[in-house]
């Protein structure tokens, strides 16, 4: 079984799923990573400006098949990655059969624009043709009903550290 953590950037699944996979002494992967390597790129902005989104979306696809083909990890997939052709029929299907479980990390537009302003905004593309910091509260209206639907639990970041949303997330999944 794998550990599936969803969100829109800046939610906190790579430092929530790198805490958890120490946590559950379970490899961590970055879907982000996987990729970005697929496209023969270094980050995920540089893959998005060069070969455009559809592409990206389905080199996803195939990044999160290979991930999902290893079971025992904790993945922390793209903000975007259930919105690609497919993909989310392919988590429910999973999920259905016991082979993943999904958490949504789940947080308010104010606190992502706050995490991602403090990051390096050259790595994340925009999604809409406006700046990321500005498009965050239209990606996260489109993409919530989803994140929510598809997940098995959903913790809620605003107001935790890291750490406490790891704990969280295996109070949820009844995992400690």
């Amino acid at each position: 079984m794998n550990l599936l953590l969803i969100g829109l950037r800046g939610s906190g699944k790579t430092t929530i799923g790198r805490l958890l996979a120490t946590r559950l002494a379970l490899p961590f992967v970055d879907l982000d990573d996987l990729t970005t390597r697929h496209l023969g790129c270094a980050t995920t902005g540089e893959a998005f400006t060069k070969f455009g989104e559809a592409r990206f979306r389905d080199a996803e696809g195939i990044a999160l098949a290979t991930a999902l083909s290893r079971p025992g990890q904790v993945v922390a997939l793209g903000g975007g990655t259930p919105t690609g052709l497919g993909i989310a029929e392919m988590l429910r299907r999973e999920r259905d059969a016991g082979r993943v479980r999904i958490v949504y990390l789940a947080a308010e537009a104010e606190t992502l624009r706050r995490r991602l302003a403090a990051t390096d905004m050259t790595q994340r593309p925009s999604l809409t043709g406006v700046d990321p910091l500005v498009e965050i509260e239209a990606v996260l209206n489109r993409r919530d009903g989803l994140y929510r639907e598809l997940a098995e639990a959903v913790v809620e970041t605003d107001a935790m550290t890291p750490e406490e949303a790891a704990a969280e997330v295996v109070g949820e999944l009844g995992l400690g």
